[in-house]
């Protein structure tokens, strides 16, 4: 019973963690209070569900759990109400369409407000609005747990004492406001498809609550190109999902994939947003990185990928957004295309990158050309070294394979 129970909290965490949050933050105003009562309610199902059984309808039971528990603290505030709130509610800004009267997507801007550092915005709206817990965060993010926890602290703070609005912007402000809210919703997504730890490599949930602020964002602004190509980019990545996992949970590479598997409802979404994104101005980040994506599903099989072709997307993309982890990629997409030996040599100046230090895939990289030029003691050594650095348990199975059979 008590597995069964866990399970079912689980679950009821990861599809109602958000919403419960943004309902709670908009019934009392403040974030530190609706956050404590929401993890209060998850703790009191742990207790209850094993002795009155599993309610019929998870949510609404933590919903009101969480609500009564707030009430009874705002109560025993007597003067909050003779104060200023800590979140501003009063004189809401309606947007174009009712579709967008959504709580989750006021949250997600209240934790993007510009008064808050990109990458505290960032961190917070993984926190809050995925309920990711902070170690998670901080392996988004590249940074210790305990770097992570200090910057989630001030972000909280700063809402509170800068009186920051719980609501969506007014159309007028939205344009300087949603490129921080697209680069949230985009790690949010990259959490979700590859979990940074745990037993399943993909997090279902994470991805749709992704895909779902996406498509809040592109009704919210139906003619800006960034916002289209952040859409196109998550649904042609994400039209992989079924094909990433063997049927006995081994991960399995492109190389592997059984492409019939592929969402083509999905492909031909995100090829048609990327065209859209296109004709309507340069392209941009999520533009190149969307039409990578094309590229592989463009592809009727791993051999006839054009590698040439993401070579050179992965170079514009490395001009317009110097990122580490895109000169990563960049190098092993010319392993793929001139062979083991140039992917090892591209790699090669990343080593010394400290943003990389703690990244597995990097290791994991380096391990894979190392195997292919048959220099096996190197290669494992960079597969124990990916292990290290490795928490998601699919990604464990896939590397201990690999070191297993050198």
């Amino acid at each position: 019973m008590s597995a069964h129970v866990d399970a079912a909290v689980a679950l009821a965490h990861r599809r109602e963690w958000a919403q419960l949050l943004a309902v709670l933050a908009r019934t009392t105003g403040d974030l530190e209070l609706a956050e404590e009562c929401v993890q209060e309610a998850f703790a009191q199902a742990l207790v209850v569900w094993p002795v009155s059984g599993i309610p019929d309808r998870p949510g609404a039971w933590l919903t009101r759990v969480a609500r009564n528990r707030a009430l009874d603290e705002l109560r025993r505030r007597a003067a909050l109400r003779r104060r200023l709130p800590l979140l501003v509610t009063d004189g809401p800004v309606s947007g174009p369409d009712s579709a967008l009267d959504d709580d989750r997507l006021r949250l997600i801007f209240t934790c993007c407000h510009p008064a808050l550092s990109q990458e505290a915005q960032a961190a917070l709206t993984l926190r809050l609005v995925c309920g990711l817990s902070t170690g998670e965060v901080a392996r988004a993010f590249l940074v210790s747990e305990a770097t992570m926890a200090a910057r989630l602290t001030r972000a909280k703070k700063k809402i509170a004492t800068a009186r920051i609005p719980y609501r969506t912007p007014a159309p007028e402000s939205l344009g300087a406001r949603v490129s921080v809210v697209l680069e949230v919703v985009q790690l949010i997504f990259t959490t979700g498809h590859t979990a940074p730890a745990g037993p399943g490599l993909v997090r279902h949930d994470l991805l749709d609550r992704a895909l779902d602020l996406g498509r809040l964002l592109h009704l919210l602004m139906p003619t800006s190109a960034e916002v289209a190509a952040q859409l196109a980019l998550m649904l042609l990545t994400s039209a992989r999902a079924a094909a990433r996992v063997s049927s006995d949970g081994r991960l399995l590479l492109l190389s592997e994939q059984d492409r019939s598997l592929w969402n083509p409802s999905r492909i031909a979404q995100g090829v048609a947003l990327l065209d859209e994104a296109l004709r309507r101005g340069p392209a941009s980040r999520y533009a190149l990185q969307a039409a990578i994506a094309a590229t592989h599903a463009s592809a009727a099989s791993w051999e006839a990928t054009d590698w040439a072709e993401i070579v050179e997307l992965y170079s514009r993309l490395f001009v317009l957004w110097p990122s580490p982890v895109v000169a990563l990629n960049r190098a092993v997409a010319v392993g793929m295309r001139d062979g083991p030996a140039a992917g090892l040599a591209a790699l090669s100046p990343l080593l010394s990158e400290p943003a990389l230090a703690t990244y597995p895939y990097l290791s994991a990289a380096r391990a894979d050309f190392l195997r292919q030029l048959g220099r096996v003691s190197e290669a494992a050594s960079a597969y124990e070294e990916a292990l290290v650095l490795t928490s998601n348990d699919v990604e464990r199975r896939f590397l201990l394979e690999r070191l297993g059979a050198l």
